[in-house]
């Protein structure tokens, strides 16, 4: 008779945790206060983890902690597997009745692209679920959170307050989009002084939240004057970019379906802007918040293949 082996990962919740917490805080000491740890007890067990899997998951560089290839993909997967894991003991202790319907908004219109591949794994994880998407709330979605008028929302950087509940989902990049025939496209990568320079071309409809920490994420504190193409459309901010008018902005989600021979995609020379995305939910909307965040893993295109270890 054939013997069957058991499954016994190396890995278990705890690293997966440490793991997320290093990759969205970039650092040891941040990550330190997202898991309520000293800096050393996070950096012992990620160096056991390190252990464990016998390969470098992070590179140590002056910006902070950068993923390996095989942290990449680690973290890709460690998010859905965390999440199918609560969900899966949620089910066991109590399986309680799903809400018949969620109203749901995004903070930042790009998520608006890749969301309904994620709705079709939710609707089919709960066939009895109505998701009603509050494109409205779009400007506060914390506000309307707080007020019950909608029920989860996914966050790019409004902050968020108790008796509201969030949990990290993943990062995208923010990333330049130009005419390959531009002057600028023959670099490897963009300064600060190139963006000052020519005109960037962004959506009208990003919020004041949104855009403060493209800034500050860009130039610091000092804030220089810019000059701003603001358009309603991506297929227009793309056109404007393709025509060699100015510098587009935009997430990684939106590029990868535009970008061909003649548009390309450059970074900072400085390194890429990730932005960091979490979901935030109302009590009694835990469960269909965990199963969205399991199918929102693992979707974001990339744009830039990650690093090599």
């Amino acid at each position: 008779m054939q013997r069957i082996q058991s499954l016994e990962p190396r890995l278990d919740v705890r690293d997966l945790q440490v793991v997320l917490a290093v990759s969205a805080a970039g650092t040891t000491a941040r990550a330190a206060q997202r898991l309520h740890l000293t800096q050393s007890a996070v950096s012992r067990a990620l160096q056991l983890v390190e252990d464990k899997l016998g390969l470098p998951l992070f590179e140590r560089t002056p910006r902070g902690l950068v993923p390996t290839a095989a942290g990449a993909r680690l973290i890709a997967g460690a998010g859905a597997v965390l999440a199918q894991l609560a969900e899966l003991e949620a089910l066991a202790v109590e399986p309680a009745p799903a809400p018949t319907r969620v109203r749901l908004v995004c903070e930042c219109y790009t998520a608006y692209h890749w969301l309904p591949s994620a709705l079709t794994q939710l609707r089919a994880r709960l066939p009895g679920l109505d998701v009603v998407v509050a494109l409205e709330r779009s400007t506060d979605p914390v506000a309307a959170l707080a007020d019950d008028e909608i029920d989860i929302a996914l966050l790019t950087t409004s902050p968020v307050r108790p008796p509201l509940e969030e949990a990290p989902l993943f990062e995208d990049e923010i990333v330049f989009v130009l005419s390959a025939a531009h002057p600028l496209a023959a670099r490897p990568a963009l300064s600060r002084a190139d963006l000052r320079a020519q005109p960037l071309i962004a959506s009208s409809s990003a919020g004041a939240a949104e855009r403060r920490w493209f800034l500050r994420k860009v130039f610091g504190k000092q804030v220089p004057r810019l000059d701003f193409i603001q358009l309603p459309l991506t297929e227009a901010i793309v056109d404007v970019a393709r025509a060699g008018l100015g510098i587009a902005v935009l997430s990684e989600w939106v590029a990868s379906a535009h970008l061909g021979p003649d548009l390309v995609t450059r970074r900072l020379a400085t390194g890429p802007i990730a932005r960091p995305w979490r979901i935030a939910h109302r009590r009694g909307h835990a469960e269909v918040a965990r199963i969205l965040a399991g199918a929102l893993a693992g979707l974001a295109p990339r744009v830039y293949a990650p690093r090599r270890a």
